[in-house]
C-alpha cells in the first residue's frame, strides 16, 4: 500500500503543476511579463490572439490590425480590469460586446475606425472609470443611450473624431464625469448646437482645454470660430424655436383644453337649461294657486 502511494506521489506532483500553471501559459507572439497580465502590442495581429489566460487582468493588443471583436470575446474573462485596443483596424462593436466586462476599469478603443456608438455597447460596466474613443476619424455618431449604465466612469475622450453635434442626453447620464475631451471634431454651431454649447459652458471646468480649444463652424458660411469667443447669446434665436417635441406637446395641450372647455360648456348648458326649466315650472305652479 505504501509502496503505491510512493509510485503516485510523484504524478501527483505533475498534474498539480501543471494544472497551476495552465491558466498562464502565454499566447505566442505575445509577451506575459506577470500572471495577470498578457501583452501582445505591436505583433501585427490579425485577430485576437488563442490561449489567452482566463485570470487574466491586464490585456494590450494596442498597434496591431485587429478588424473586430466577438461579442462573446468577455464573457470567459470575468477578471479583466485593463484592456487596451488601441491603433487597431476596428470598424464597429457588436451590441453586448463589452456589456459582460463588470470589472472592466480602463478601455482604450482610440486611433481605429469606429463609425458610431451605438445603444447597448458598454450595458452595466458600473466599474469603468476611463473610456478612450479619440481619434476615430469616422466616428460622428453618438447614439442617446450609448454610455447608460456607466456610473462610476470619471474620464472620457472623444476628440479628434467626427462629430458634428452631440445629444446632451449622452452626457447626463455620466454622474461621475470629472473630465471629457471634445476637441478637434468638427462642431457645426447651428441651432442643434445650441443646447450642447449651454451645457459647455456650465461644465467647461471639465474640459482640459477649457473652450479655447473647441472651435465650430458657422452654417451660413462655413467659417471656423471659437467656441470661447461664443456666449448664450449668439443662440437666442435658436433657443427661441421649438422642437417637434415641443410642438406636439403645445398641440397635445391645445387639444386637452379644447375638449375640457368643450365638456364644461356642455355642463354650463346643462345646469342653466334645467334651472330655467325649474324657475318656468315654479312660475307656473304659482300661478295656478292664484
Amino acid at each position: 500500500m505504501f509502496s503505491c502511494v510512493r509510485w503516485f506521489q510523484p504524478f501527483l506532483a505533475l498534474l498539480s503543476s501543471t494544472l497551476l500553471t495552465l491558466g498562464y501559459n502565454c499566447p505566442s507572439s505575445c509577451l506575459c511579463p506577470d500572471h495577470h497580465t498578457v501583452d501582445c502590442t505591436s505583433q501585427g495581429l490579425t485577430r485576437l490572439p488563442d490561449s489567452i489566460p482566463l485570470d487574466v487582468r491586464r490585456l494590450l493588443l494596442s498597434n496591431n490590425w485587429i478588424p473586430w471583436i466577438p461579442s462573446d470575446f468577455l464573457v470567459l474573462y470575468s477578471d479583466l480590469v485593463y484592456l487596451d485596443l488601441r491603433n487597431n483596424s476596428l470598424t464597429k462593436l457588436e451590441p453586448g460586446t463589452l456589456s459582460t466586462s463588470s470589472r472592466l476599469v480602463y478601455l482604450d478603443l482610440g486611433s481605429n475606425n469606429l463609425t458610431e456608438i451605438p445603444s447597448g455597447i458598454f450595458g452595466e460596466s458600473r466599474s469603468l472609470i476611463k473610456l478612450r474613443l479619440g481619434n476615430n476619424p469616422y466616428l460622428n455618431m453618438v447614439s442617446k443611450d450609448a454610455f447608460a449604465g456607466l456610473t462610476s466612469l470619471r474620464e472620457l475622450e472623444l476628440e479628434r473624431n467626427a462629430l458634428s453635434g452631440l445629444d446632451i442626453g449622452v452626457l447626463s447620464q455620466l454622474p461621475s464625469l470629472r473630465v471629457i475631451r471634445l476637441e478637434g471634431n468638427p462642431w457645426v454651431c447651428n441651432c442643434n448646437f445650441a443646447k450642447f454649447f449651454l451645457w459647455l459652458l456650465e461644465n467647461r471646468h471639465k474640459l482640459p482645454s477649457g473652450l479655447e480649444g473647441m472651435e465650430c463652424s458657422l452654417p451660413g458660411d462655413g467659417r471656423q470660430v471659437s467656441l470661447n469667443v461664443l456666449s448664450e447669446d449668439s443662440f437666442r434665436e435658436c433657443l427661441g424655436l421649438l422642437t417637434l417635441s415641443d410642438y406636439l406637446i403645445v398641440i397635445f395641450s391645445g387639444i386637452c383644453i379644447s375638449v375640457a372647455a368643450i365638456i364644461a360648456s356642455f355642463f354650463l348648458a346643462s345646469t342653466i337649461h334645467c334651472f330655467q326649466r325649474l324657475k318656468s315650472k315654479r312660475t307656473d305652479e304659482e300661478e295656478a294657486e292664484d
